[in-house]
């Protein structure tokens, strides 16, 4: 699961969750006009911008170790989105990589809610992932980028605040749930059964309402962290937690873009 730390943590840190960020040099055959950056000097860079890391990992590899496809979340502790219900939640912005020079420096933009300690990818199509190559990389492309980032954040505040106005009905959250279902599940989904009035319910005063964000919340929530159970067949298994931090990111983009049919035109 995504972003589980309310503190910034170290480089010893980071390197125990994800050696690959401090790679010194790019994977055997990557072309000669790759230029290699590992991802640690993306970090300090982030740093003297005011951006901390919160949490890393790194995909498992049988191959290409050291090279794999990376993660690092980063969070500016002076900016906040502040709610009148107390909801607060602070604006991230996550950091792919790799050092096979298959991928270039993606960010995405992401939410952490004090509330439960719970990470939310947003929707690309709210907020356009930004990508910087690895082609004459420089200080100042990645200060336009963050500012960038930083200044579409009126448009996440404003999505926000939809969610929380919205009022769905039984019959409309029970839609969203059996939705959520179908991104978690794909084809699968066909297989499981699920008691969708106990994915609804939350597990914390806090997100107890009818509104979508409090829905959003609560089904996002059990979806990636596994908890509820479904019936496969005649076996009835309790669902997996999602460890992988790509599919992590899959299912939250998918889940805030599902979120989003939901608020009017």
């Amino acid at each position: 699961m995504l972003n589980i730390n309310q503190e910034f943590i170290s480089k010893d840190q980071i390197r125990q969750q994800a050696s690959s960020i401090f790679t010194a040099t790019s994977a055997p055959g990557t072309s000669d006009k790759y230029a290699h950056i590992p991802t640690d000097k993306i970090i300090d860079d982030m740093a003297a911008l005011g951006w901390g890391v919160v949490d890393a990992k790194q995909v498992r590899a049988r191959k290409g170790i050291g090279f794999q496809k990376h993660l690092v979340v980063f969070r500016n502790n002076d900016i906040q989105i502040t709610a009148e219900d107390g909801d607060d939640v602070y604006p991230q912005i996550l950091l792919t990589n790799s050092h096979d020079g298959k991928n270039a420096f993606t960010f995405t933009a992401g939410l952490f809610r004090m509330v439960c300690e719970n990470g939310l990818v947003v929707s690309s199509r709210e907020f356009e992932n930004m990508k910087i190559r690895h082609y004459g990389y420089s200080f100042e492309e990645l200060q336009n980028t963050i500012k960038s980032m930083v200044e579409k954040l009126p448009l996440t505040v404003e999505s926000l605040n939809k969610f929380r106005s919205v009022e769905l009905g039984q019959e409309q959250a029970l839609d969203f749930a059996k939705k959520a279902l179908e991104v978690r599940f794909g084809d699968d989904v066909e297989n499981i059964k699920v008691d969708l009035n106990d994915l609804l319910t939350a597990t914390r005063p806090q997100d107890k309402g009818s509104d979508l964000w409090s829905v959003y919340n609560v089904v996002q929530e059990k979806l990636v962290h596994g908890m509820f159970n479904y019936t496969y067949g005649t076996k009835v298994r309790k669902a997996r937690k999602i460890k992988n931090f790509q599919q992590d990111l899959v299912l939250n983009e998918r889940l805030y873009d599902l979120a989003l049919e939901y608020v009017p035109a």
